[in-house]
């Protein structure tokens, strides 16, 4: 489940992303103006000190649908059928001096609510419960110094659900270059993860002390679930990463990440099944190391067409290899209007403790039959629609944007979903 929460959040976050870093151009001076990684210009009117205020809000609500026949639940085969409805607001408060030291927090907060047919068998019978939802507020607080270009700040976070609580913070730190065209940025994160022990019903312990523990967990619910144990699991993660203008129309940015994670990386109630027959719950190592390497690259086309760019190269200590390859063309109907489609391909390579189901051995140290470690292709494409009324929608001034996006995504192992996406910002 936690794959699918993270495929919702990822579309919610290119949504929310799509609508910060849409660049406008200045066509007096034939260059972009403020993008993602265009430097804001400084302006020689003077400004006082300002109060708290609130400078954006921003609603996003999504709705996810997936289908598939390769469930970990039931060792790599059965319904991998999943809806999700996901809902969450971004409220920014700023204050200080624009020209000076600037001050902003970011507070957020999240729920999803979502339905899946695999969830059911964790118990044998299909009784388990079918329903879930989850939380996920955060917070983040930044100080700007526009003098100096740079800015500090950290976050933290929380996420809960049925079977997972995860608490966790960073720290990041930004630094322009002399010309204000680069920018050098790093962030620092540590996750803290307690993974609920829900085991599929046939592995559940029978005795006496563990009678609660029993009854919860093959439903995922019930008075004893406070009784069933957990592992946890830690993730820390060093992210670089560095833009530069390059010219008028073409921005750049380079980016790299490191991740270590050590714990217990898997999850109770996913089964194996050995070509002997029998059953066994998943089994993986309790460490993991990845690096992903990453490129951006924006080309202004005139002065109605972006082209945004991505490339990323993953690997990591279990075996996987993989390559994403993004774009992105936004295209400004009107000054009003806009419609950006967009495609993503991916590949990996698959994982060295993954095989299909009734085929590991029992000899194996480590085996998994989850499709997310296996080999395979991917394909996602769609489209955006963005409309920014000068008189704001609807009229309403304070609601100064609007985007509605779709997207349609299918993989070589026959998992394919839909989801949709609207953004409604208010200043």
């Amino acid at each position: 489940m936690k794959k699918v929460f993270l495929s919702v959040i990822g579309f919610s976050l290119i949504c929310r992303l799509s609508v910060q870093a849409q660049e406008k151009v200045d066509t007096t001076k034939n260059k972009p103006a403020f993008s993602l990684y265009t430097p804001v210009e400084q302006s020689s009117t003077t400004y006082a000190p300002r109060g708290l205020t609130v400078e954006e809000v921003n609603l996003v609500s999504s709705y996810y649908s997936q289908n598939g026949f390769h469930s970990p639940v039931t060792g790599g085969i059965g319904s991998e059928k999943v809806t999700d409805i996901a809902n969450g607001i971004d409220l920014k408060l700023a204050w200080g001096d624009p020209q000076t030291k600037k001050y902003s927090l970011n507070l957020g907060f999240g729920y999803d609510h979502h339905t899946s047919a695999s969830q059911a068998f964790i118990s044998k019978t299909g009784a388990s419960s079918k329903t879930g939802e989850r939380i996920y507020p955060s917070l983040d607080y930044t100080i700007e110094n526009v003098k100096k270009g740079n800015s500090f700040g950290f976050g933290a976070y929380y996420s809960g659900e049925y079977n997972y609580r995860s608490l966790g913070a960073d720290i990041h730190f930004s630094q322009k270059t002399r010309d204000k065209n680069g920018e050098f940025s790093a962030k620092l994160q540590a996750y803290f993860d307690q993974v609920t022990l829900i085991y599929p019903s046939e592995f559940i312990p029978t005795s006496a002390t563990n009678v609660e523990v029993t009854t919860a967990s093959s439903s995922g619910e019930g008075e004893g679930r406070a009784n069933i144990p957990s592992s946890p699991r830690n993730t820390y993660t060093a992210s670089l990463s560095y833009s530069q203008v390059i010219n008028s129309r073409l921005q750049v940015m380079f980016l790299v990440d490191g991740v270590t994670q050590n714990g217990y990386l898997g999850l109770p109630f996913h089964r194996v099944y050995f070509n002997t027959g029998k059953d066994t719950i998943e089994k993986l190592p309790s460490t993991r190391l990845k690096l992903p390497l990453g490129f951006r690259l924006n080309y202004f086309l005139g002065d109605n067409i972006i082209i945004r760019s991505y490339y990323r190269y993953y690997r990591d200590s279990w075996g996987i290899n993989s390559n994403t390859a993004n774009i992105e063309i936004p295209v400004k109907i009107s000054p009003f209007f806009s419609i950006s489609p967009f495609y993503r391909y991916y590949d990996q390579s698959a994982a060295k403790y993954f095989a299909p189901y009734g085929v590991h051995s029992a000899n194996d140290e480590y085996y998994t039959s989850n499709y997310a470690y296996a080999k395979f292709q991917s394909n996602f494409y769609g489209v955006g629609f963005r409309i920014v009324p000068p008189r704001g929608v609807l009229g309403w001034q304070n609601f100064h944007d609007l985007e509605i996006r779709y997207g349609h995504y299918t993989q070589t192992t026959g998992l394919s979903s839909d989801v949709v996406s609207l953004n409604l910002g208010f200043k």
